[in-house]
């Protein structure tokens, strides 16, 4: 399954070497099928995601800032490793190590909180117009 990754990962730099430093982490950490309200709610991410990259991508929005839990450091996120990430999760309930970008602009990126207050503006202006009455 190592060698399968969902788009937007890198290629696997051990893929086929048996001395993959990286297969003892399998035997450590095995991922655990998601339960059906995870996974729903991953689905629910991954159609939100497309809707947040459609809107912001053009706009030269590169993806998410998240803080992690961990570190309480901000993690900036590409479109496609964010797709990636949530794909892995629905195949084998695991996220796979990534490296972090490297000196990213901040600027570039957006929490989910913008991301869902700027599609519901969005389809507020789509349904309603510019909201004022004339």
């Amino acid at each position: 399954m190592r060698d399968q990754l969902p788009p937007g990962l890198p290629p696997d730099p051990f893929a086929g070497d048996p001395a993959d430093p990286s297969a003892a982490l399998d035997a450590i950490e095995p991922g655990q099928p998601l339960d059906p309200h995870e996974r729903q709610a991953v689905e629910e991410d991954l159609a939100d995601l497309a809707v947040y990259e459609a809107l912001l991508a053009h706009r030269g929005i590169r993806g998410l800032v998240v803080c992690c839990e961990d570190c309480q450091q901000d993690h900036y996120h590409d479109w496609d490793m964010l797709r990636a990430n949530l794909l892995q999760l629905l195949v084998d309930g695991t996220v796979r190590p990534h490296e972090p970008a490297y000196d990213p602009m901040p600027e570039a990126y957006v929490t989910w909180d913008y991301c869902r207050g700027y599609a519901d503006a969005s389809m507020n202006e789509a349904m309603h117009g510019d909201g004022f009455d004339s």
